[in-house]
């Protein structure tokens, strides 16, 4: 089965994206310390995203989909991180 163009740029786009908050939940994990990031931020975010996947799945975007999908894991992970760790 071939993909179009288009889907697989969308994949790879999406999976820098969704990605790029990976190495903030490992280093807030890590040092149990979640103080120089904005809760307001990862609250619109996670906001957000869960909008993009709502909107995937009503367009029957797979990439939007699952960049979506992993993106709400990942943001998810930092905001409750962030409500855990009250700043510290």
């Amino acid at each position: 089965m071939d993909m179009e163009f288009t889907t697989i740029l969308g994949l790879v786009a999406g999976t820098f994206t969704t990605f790029a908050g990976l190495p903030q939940l490992v280093k807030s994990y890590k040092t149990k310390s979640t103080k120089d990031i904005s809760l307001g931020l990862f609250l619109m975010l996670f906001i957000g995203v869960n909008l993009w996947f709502v909107y995937g799945i009503l367009m029957s975007d797979v990439p939007i989909i699952v960049a979506n999908a992993l993106s709400i894991v990942i943001a998810g992970s930092i905001l409750i991180l962030k409500l855990k760790y009250n700043g510290n």
